[in-house]
């Protein structure tokens, strides 16, 4: 007679995180591993999780006697974008690789170094910032995150500066040998009347499981703008947990667009505080999946000040055995009068056998506000459809067209000529190879 046997994997990843020697931060690590241990790993029963189930793909899919995996690439040429002039900063397997990474940009314009470098050369900065805006106990990933790091940058941009060219930043992982699980984190600051522009790029190659938990805070001070893209088009066996805030001050500008093509399942928690008066937010977001790939958007915008106005719209297009989710959220605090809020999220359900699970939320404590949301779920126009159909275009070719149309205008806050021809040229090939 068999017996089945339960992994205890919070008591693992407790083993893996005492037998782990890291070289900063040890306080403020346990401080962090301790709220974990409290909380454990979220389950479906847990209002933010409840359509991931997380935790049970990690126990399927992963040991925890997390080890140093190596890799032999020597080169990411492929990886890269094409034709796009930017600094090139290169995580592989969690770790920051200064080989394959290429500064273009002065340190008069922007100051990069990894995260132990800068708890010895900016330890006041780091201690103002680091873990403040995303705090341990906001997540039970971010938590995991905070005490797990393996490396991490730290990008800086001076007052009044304005950083000619993007950032990309690279997060490989190389599963050919072993599993990996990379733990990767970012702090950036844009000083007063600065500007950015960072793209971020997920890949990986191996026939082995990728389990990426990554999180960064972005700094962005008065009459300051950010520009920020993610791009994550893994064709691996890739499951990724990605916490993202970005913490606003006055007047200051952003502009954020994520793009979802690939992976096991991919969670997205992007928060933004707009903790300043005259902000201007803009989120964008497209999640184009098919197999059996599940995309979880989680955002939330959060007035505090008043008078702000941010703009969201995230899509979803769903085929095959696909699973989308969306929960975005909108708080105006009591005293963020005068605020601008507006939310949508839309979804076409190419097959019958994908799904969509879709709760957009509007919570306001200010009695002078302008503030919508909504969503719709559906189907192909068929009367659409038809017109083309009548015109001689195929059927293929006039699905593709329509779910184009449907999705191209999330790209609209995209800057870079480069960048947004790269986009659009992966979204267009999504839909007339796989849909």
């Amino acid at each position: 007679m068999s017996t089945t046997v339960t992994r205890d994997i919070k008591n693992e990843i407790a083993e893996a995180f005492h037998q782990s020697k890291f070289d900063v931060a040890n306080d403020h690590r346990k401080s962090a591993f301790a709220f974990f241990e409290k909380t454990g790993l979220p389950g479906t029963k847990q209002e933010e999780y409840r359509f991931t189930p997380i935790t049970k793909n990690l126990e399927k899919n992963f040991n925890w006697d997390i080890k140093a995996t190596t890799s032999s690439i020597n080169t990411i040429d492929e990886f890269l974008i094409p034709n796009l002039d930017a600094n090139i900063l290169v995580f592989v397997n969690g770790n920051y690789s200064a080989s394959l990474s290429k500064i273009i940009s002065p340190d008069t314009e922007v100051k990069i170094k990894t995260l132990s470098e800068a708890f010895k050369s900016d330890s006041a900065t780091i201690a103002i910032y680091l873990d403040k805006v995303l705090t341990p106990e906001s997540d039970p990933f971010a938590a995991m995150n905070a005490a797990f790091w393996q490396n991490g940058l730290f990008i800086h941009v001076p007052e009044n500066t304005n950083v000619s060219k993007p950032i990309f930043i690279l997060h490989f992982n190389d599963a050919g040998e072993n599993q990996v699980i990379s733990q990767t984190k970012i702090l950036g600051i844009l000083e007063k009347g600065s500007q950015l522009s960072v793209v971020e790029k997920f890949d990986s190659v191996g026939s082995n499981p990728v389990f990426h938990n990554f999180s960064e805070e972005w700094i962005v001070k008065e009459k300051s703008h950010l520009e920020y893209c993610k791009v994550q088009n893994d064709v691996g066996k890739s499951y990724q947990v990605a916490n993202t805030i970005i913490h606003q001050s006055d007047n200051s500008l952003l502009n954020t667009f994520t793009l979802t093509l690939n992976g096991q399942w991919v969670r997205n928690n992007l928060s933004i505080i707009i903790d300043g008066e005259h902000c201007e937010s803009h989120f964008y977001g497209l999640y184009l999946v098919n197999g059996n790939t599940l995309a979880d958007n989680h955002t939330v915008v959060d007035h505090q000040k008043p008078n702000s106005f941010s703009n969201e719209i995230y899509k979803g297009i769903m085929d095959g055995n696909s699973k989308g989710v969306f929960n975005g959220k909108i708080f105006v605090r009591p005293h963020a009068q005068k605020t601008n809020a507006f939310q949508s999220n839309r979804n076409i359900l190419v097959s019958e056998t994908s799904t969509v699970n879709t709760k957009p939320q509007l919570e306001i404590w200010a009695d002078d506000v302008k503030c919508s949301h909504g969503c719709t779920s559906g189907q192909l126009d068929e009367e659409a459809l038809f017109y083309l159909r009548s015109r001689g275009i195929s059927a293929t070719l006039a699905k593709a067209m329509l779910l184009y149309a449907f999705a191209s205008e999330v790209l609209a806050p995209i800057q870079n000529e480069t960048l947004k021809s790269y986009l659009d040229i992966l979204i267009a090939e999504r839909l007339h190879n796989n849909f």
